[in-house]
C-alpha cells in the first residue's frame, strides 16, 4: 500500500559526510585514533550514535599537533561535500552557481506546491504493540432512503447470560493489550514487527459456520470474541490502550455469514451505566456485499436490544452488556459493525488532500502541520480566509476557531467537521462572504494517535486530553499544547469570536451545546444568543433546552474552559448525539452522516446571522432569553417556597445556582498524570518556575476574563467602530458595512424557513424527548443549501508532504 516506504528500504546504502567530517574533527582534537574503517556507518548504526556517545572515544588519545598541517585542507574539502550532499544539503537554503559557498534563505512556498501524484498519503503510525493487517479498509458513503427509527422496545428482550469462555469456544482473541501497567515508547508504521498471525479460528471445511472476526484496522476495536452457542457470540471491547477503561466505542468485522439466520452478539465489558441502546438507538452494520452490488452503505439494524448491568461479581468494577440480534443479508459475506459511523485518519487525509489538490480552493485554505502526535502522526491544522484587499483590512478580520476528536470514539465531530469544511470552502455566495469577513482556524483531529488505535477517548498518553488543556508538559500532550499556544498567539493579533470543539454525546439525544456563563451584567447572556440562533436554524437537530452554561471545577481543564478564561466569550464544546433528534420532522429517527454534515452548514448559516450588521435578530435572541430565564427562576423559587421581586433583582441571582450540572461522561473527573510523567512534571515546573507568570493569559482569574470579555463585547457591539489590533491600523466601518451589504445583494433570492424557539422552561417527563418548539414571528436571510457528498471510490493517493513552521 506504500511502496514509498519499500523504497526506501531498497535504497543503497551511501556514505555519509557527516562521518568524515567527525572523524577528522576528532582526531584533530585528540579524541579519536583508531583505523578509519572502525566508524560505524550512521545509516546503519545512528541508533548506536544516539545512544552511546562513548563509542566515539573507544580509541586512543593522540597529541592535537599531529594534524595540524593538512587541517584547514581537509576541513575544507569536507565542508564543500556536505553542503553538496543531498543528504545534508537544507531545501531551505539557495547557493550560487559559481561554486562559492553563500548560502541564503528561500522564499517561503507555496504549502500545496510538495503535492504530487506520484507519491501515496502518509502511512498511519501505531505503537509497536499493535498489530496491525495490510487490508485497507474503505466504506462508501451513502444516505438511507427513508427515516431510521428508533427501535421500540417491547418489554419482552431477553437478557442472555454471561457464560464466558470457560464453557464458550474462543474464536477470536488479540495476544497482548498494553493496560495502565505499561506506557507507550514507540512507533513505527505497521505497527508491531514480524509476521502477522491469523487470530481467528480456521474452518474446518464449507460447512463450518464459525464467524471470523477481524478488528486489526485502523480505528477497530474488539479484543476477544466467544462463541457460545452455534449462532450466538460473546464480545470483549479492547480498553484504551494504556489504560483499564474507556470502553464504548466498537468497530469490527465479521466474515462467513450466513443468511435467514438469527445471531445473538452480546457486548459484555461496557462501563457506562446509562446508554442510548436504552431508549431505542441501533447498532450500525455494513455489507460488503450490499455496498458492491447496490451501492449501499452503513444502515441502523438490529432486534430485541438491551441494555443491561453484567451481573457476574468477579470483585472488579461493574460492567453492563449490550445485546442485538441481527440477519446478514448474504451467505458468506464480509460485514462491519460500529458504534457509529467511522471516520478515519486516511478518511481525514484523503479530504485533505482533495482540498490541497484544488486549485480553487487551495487559493483560500493553507494546510500546515501544527504538530505531530507521540507517535509521530501529523496534526493538521487549516487556516481559510479570502486573500484581503488592503492590510488594513486583514487586520480587522476577526478569527474562529474550530477543532474535533479530541476524543477518538466521537467519530460525530468529524462529520460535522466535514460538513462545515464542505461549505466554507464552496463557492456558495454566503461561504465566499464569511471567508471575507473572518479568519478560519481549523484542527479537524486533535487526537489521531487515538482514532488510528481505536481509542474512544484517550490518547496514547492514557489520559483524557481534555481535561490537560492547562498542561505545561509539551512532549506529553503535543496536540493541545501547540492548539492552545496557537490560539494565544491568536489573541495577540486579532479578536477570536467564536471557539467550537465537537464532541459526541452518549447518553442525550439530539446536538446541544456546553457554554460558559459570563457573569457581567452589562453582557449578560450574550453568551447564549448563538446557540439560541442555531436552534432556530436547525430546529429539528439542535435542542437549545439541552444546553448548559455552567463552568465545574472538574471541567476546568477542558479546551471551551480554557479558552474561555484566556478571553473567549463565545467559548463552546458542541455534542452531537450518537442516536438521533427527538424534535420536530425528525422525532424518534437516527441521524445520518447527511444529517450531521448539515450541522456544519447551520455554524456557517448562524455566524453570518450572528455578526449581521442589523442587531434586530440579536436583541431579539437576548430578549426571548431573559424571558426564558425568568420563567426559570421563577419556578425554583416556587419550587423552594420563596417568593421573589422579578421586576427589581431576578439578574442578580447566579446561573449557577439554576442550572443543572453538565457532569455525565465517565471520565468527568481528570485521573492525573500517568505515573511515568509525575517526576517530568515537576522537572518543568522547577525548571521553567516563569512558565506561569510568562503567560498569564492561559490562568486568568474569572474576573480578569470578565474585563477582557467586556472590552471584546465591547467593540463588537459597537456599530461605528470595527478595530484591528496590532500597529493601529483600522479599516473604516463604512467600508466593512459597505463590503457585507453589497455581498448581500448579491446573493440569490430564497426566503428563509420559519425561525423558531421554546420558551417554555418546563422539563418533559422522559428526558430523551422533547416537545416541537412553538413558532415565532420569522426572520429571513438570503440562504444556501450545503453541499451534498458524493460516493468516492478507494483510488490512489498522492502524499500529505508538508511543511512544518515554528
Amino acid at each position: 500500500m506504500f511502496p514509498a516506504l519499500e523504497t526506501e528500504l531498497k535504497q543503497e546504502t551511501l556514505p555519509d559526510p557527516y562521518e568524515d567530517f567527525m572523524y577528522y574533527h576528532l582526531q584533530y582534537y585528540g579524541y579519536y585514533k583508531a583505523q578509519r574503517s572502525s566508524l560505524p556507518n550512521s545509516a546503519t548504526h545512528q541508533h548506536v550514535w544516539k545512544n552511546n556517545p562513548r563509542y566515539l572515544l573507544s580509541g586512543s588519545f593522540g597529541k592535537r599537533e599531529d594534524l595540524i598541517p593538512d587541517r584547514l585542507q581537509k576541513e575544507k574539502r569536507l565542508y564543500s561535500l556536505m553542503l553538496s550532499s543531498p543528504f545534508v544539503k537544507s531545501r531551505q537554503l539557495l547557493y550560487d552557481d559559481t561554486g562559492e559557498v553563500n548560502p541564503r534563505l528561500r522564499e517561503p512556498r507555496d504549502l500545496f506546491a510538495f503535492f504530487s501524484d506520484s507519491t501515496l498519503l502518509q502511512a498511519p503510525r501505531w505503537p509497536i504493540e499493535c498489530e496491525v493487517i495490510k487490508e485497507c479498509i474503505h466504506h462508501i458513503e451513502w444516505v438511507p432512503p427513508q427515516p431510521e427509527y428508533f427501535y421500540q422496545p417491547t418489554g419482552n428482550e431477553k437478557i442472555p447470560e454471561i457464560v464466558g469462555e470457560e464453557k464458550g469456544t474462543i474464536v477470536y482473541q488479540l495476544d497482548s493489550v498494553p493496560t495502565e501497567d505499561c506506557y507507550f515508547t514507540s512507533s513505527r508504521v505497521g505497527g508491531k514487527r514480524g509476521i502477522i498471525k491469523e487470530l481467528s479460528v480456521s474452518l474446518q471445511g464449507p460447512e463450518d459456520n464459525t464467524l471470523l472476526f477481524e478488528s486489526r484496522f485502523e480505528s477497530g476495536n474488539l479484543q476477544k470474541a466467544v462463541r457460545v452457542n452455534t449462532f450466538e457470540y460473546e464480545l470483549t471491547l479492547r480498553t484504551d490502550l494504556y489504560t483499564n477503561k474507556h470502553t464504548q466505542w466498537f468497530y469490527f468485522r465479521v466474515q462467513n455469514t450466513r443468511k435467514d439466520v438469527t445471531y445473538r452478539f452480546t457486548i459484555v465489558n461496557l462501563l457506562k451505566p446509562k446508554s442510548l441502546y436504552t431508549v431505542g438507538m441501533k447498532p450500525l452494520m455494513y455489507s460488503q456485499l450490499d455496498a458492491s452490488t447496490h451501492s449501499i452503505g452503513w444502515r441502523r439494524e438490529g432486534n430485541e436490544i438491551k441494555y443491561y448491568r453484567n451481573n457476574t461479581n468477579d470483585g472488579q468494577q461493574p460492567f453492563h452488556c449490550l445485546t442485538w440480534t441481527i440477519q446478514f443479508p448474504y451467505d458468506r459475506d464480509t460485514c462491519f459493525f460500529a458504534h457509529f459511523y467511522p471516520y478515519t485518519y486516511t478518511d481525514l487525509q484523503r479530504f485533505l488532500l482533495s482540498v490541497a489538490n484544488s486549485p480553487v480552493k487551495s487559493q483560500f485554505c493553507k494546510l500546515q502541520t501544527l504538530c505531530r502526535s507521540l507517535a509521530g502522526n501529523t496534526v493538521y491544522l487549516l487556516t481559510i480566509t479570502n486573500p484581503a484587499r488592503t492590510p488594513q483590512e486583514a487586520a480587522v478580520k476577526k478569527a474562529v476557531v474550530l477543532t474535533a476528536r479530541v476524543h477518538p470514539g466521537e467519530s460525530n465531530g468529524s462529520w460535522i467537521m466535514k460538513g462545515f469544511l464542505d461549505f466554507i470552502l464552496s463557492n456558495s455566495p454566503d461561504a465566499q462572504l464569511l471567508r471575507d469577513i473572518f479568519i478560519f482556524k481549523v484542527v479537524p483531529m486533535l487526537n489521531p494517535d487515538g482514532v488510528i488505535v481505536g481509542n474512544y477517548r484517550c490518547s496514547l498518553a492514557g489520559r483524557d486530553l481534555n481535561r490537560h488543556y492547562k498542561t505545561i508538559l509539551k512532549e506529553s500532550f503535543p496536540c493541545i499544547w501547540h492548539t492552545r499556544n496557537m490560539i494565544k498567539r491568536l489573541l495577540e493579533e486579532r479578536e477570536v469570536l467564536l471557539y467550537c470543539d465537537f464532541h459526541g454525546h452518549s447518553r442525550k439525544n439530539n446536538i446541544f451545546v456546553y457554554g460558559c456563563n459570563n457573569t457581567n451584567r452589562q453582557f449578560w447572556l450574550h453568551e447564549r444568543v448563538f446557540p439560541l440562533m442555531l436552534s432556530k436554524n436547525a430546529p429539528d437537530k439542535f435542542s437549545f433546552h439541552s444546553c448548559n452554561f455552567k463552568v465545574q471545577k472538574c471541567k476546568e481543564g477542558t479546551g471551551r474552559v480554557v479558552m474561555w478564561r484566556m478571553g473567549i466569550l463565545n467559548s463552546y464544546t458542541m455534542e452531537s448525539t450518537f442516536g438521533g433528534s427527538t424534535l420536530g420532522k425528525k422525532r424518534d429517527t437516527h441521524f445520518t452522516t447527511e444529517d450531521l454534515k448539515s450541522l456544519g452548514y447551520h455554524v456557517c448559516d448562524t455566524l453570518l446571522d450572528f455578526c449581521d450588521p442589523d442587531r434586530t435578530k440579536f436583541m431579539q435572541c437576548l430578549a426571548e432569553l431573559k424571558e426564558l430565564l425568568q420563567q426559570e427562576i421563577h419556578k425554583k423559587f416556587k419550587e423552594l417556597g420563596q417568593d421573589m421581586d422579578l421586576e427589581r433583582s431576578w439578574s442578580d441571582i447566579s446561573l449557577s445556582d439554576v442550572e443543572s450540572s453538565t457532569s455525565g461522561s465517565d471520565s468527568s473527573l481528570s485521573d492525573g498524570l500517568p505515573v511515568h510523567l509525575l517526576n517530568i512534571a515537576d522537572e518543568e515546573r522547577a525548571g521553567f518556575p516563569s512558565t506561569l507568570q510568562k503567560h498569564p493569559a492561559f490562568f486568568r482569574t474569572s474576573e480578569n476574563a470578565r474585563s477582557s470579555m467586556m472590552k471584546y463585547e465591547k467593540s463588537r457591539l459597537n456599530k461605528s467602530q470595527l478595530n484591528g489590533r496590532g500597529k493601529s491600523t483600522s479599516l473604516d466601518p463604512t467600508d466593512m458595512t459597505t463590503m457585507i451589504l453589497t455581498k448581500n445583494k448579491d446573493r440569490i433570492q430564497k426566503e428563509k424557513p420559519g425561525f423558531t424557539v421554546s420558551c417554555d422552561p418546563k422539563r418533559s417527563a422522559n428526558p430523551s424527548q422533547e416537545p416541537a418548539p412553538p413558532v415565532k414571528p420569522s426572520w429571513s436571510r438570503n440562504r444556501y443549501p450545503g453541499t451534498k457528498g458524493s460516493h468516492r471510490t478507494a483510488v490512489a493517493y498522492p502524499s500529505l508532504h508538508i511543511y512544518t513552521y515554528p
